[in-house]
């Protein structure tokens, strides 16, 4: 027997009956915005994972959780009277519309531009895009360049937007050698920090270091997030590669010698060095 196929109306239909006081699901009855909150965190990241994985099977499956949270939000929100999936819905494709004059010049989802882009036009969409979310900005209230970056967002990624938003404005290195000398600056800061043993002055040190290389990502359009990712993968395979090792000799990491393991590491970067 087949799976029967599903529409976005079904699944409106079955967030309100999980949500059915009389018998609907206890726990999806008990759950609010907050309360689902670190579940949305989640499903953004398993989505992300599946990406990165090129999991293309599990990002479908990892979608729809996603899609599942949206759906969750819209229906509190219709039970408060105050918006449903039909508005959010509405107000997206309003928002992209006015946010793409160089698609949609007529601001309708229908009218069309009908020509090739140049480089220059190019440039020209990237300062009228932001030009028009500034514009937005300001008529929801916000009130300085910054104002409406979220605070939960990851602290890399959150760095990196401020700087970017920053510069925007002018408030930018001419050249990334200014970026360079700024993170040398730094780092001498972060050993005279070691050096009187003040702790706080110690992290604060390592966050501006962190900060500089946030912005040296973004100068290489380099996204610092997924950067140090790809690194803790690395990690995570090269000191699997050293744990295997290790059982061929009846041994566990804290039973080895620190150079035999520096050892295997250096064997770990050739052995599982990427192909071609």
């Amino acid at each position: 027997m087949s799976t029967p196929r599903y529409s976005v109306d079904d699944l409106l239909y079955l967030m309100q009956r999980l949500r059915d006081p009389v018998d609907g699901c206890p726990w999806d009855v008990e759950q609010s915005y907050r309360t689902i909150a670190p579940s949305t965190i989640e499903e953004a990241y398993e989505v992300v994972d599946a990406i990165e994985q090129d999991n293309f099977e599990h990002l479908r499956e990892e979608l729809g959780d996603l899609l599942f949270q949206v759906i969750f939000y819209c229906r509190l929100g219709e039970e408060e009277g105050r918006f449903n999936f039909s508005d959010v819905a509405s107000d997206l494709v309003a928002k992209l519309v006015r946010r793409h004059p160089h698609v949609f010049p007529d601001g309708t989802l229908e009218s069309r531009v009908g020509s090739k882009r140049s480089d220059d036009q190019e440039a020209d969409i990237k300062r009228r895009w932001e030009a028009i979310k500034q514009e937005e900005r300001d008529s929801k209230g916000h009130q300085g360049v910054l104002a409406d970056i979220p605070l939960g967002l990851p602290a890399l990624t959150r760095a990196a937007k401020l700087q970017k938003r920053a510069a925007n404005v002018g408030f930018e290195w001419s050249d990334v050698s200014g970026v360079l000398d700024k993170l040398e600056e730094e780092i001498d800061e972060v050993r005279e920090a070691l050096q009187s043993g003040d702790k706080k002055a110690i992290q604060d040190e390592l966050g501006d270091v962190l900060f500089v290389l946030a912005n040296f990502c973004r100068y290489q359009k380099v996204e610092p997030e997924s950067a140090l990712r790809s690194t803790n993968q690395k990690f995570e395979q090269r000191f699997e590669y050293i744990e295997s090792k290790l059982r061929e000799q009846n041994l566990t990491p804290d039973e080895a010698s620190l150079e035999l393991m520096d050892q295997l590491w250096d064997e770990a970067k050739v052995a599982l060095k990427p192909k071609g």
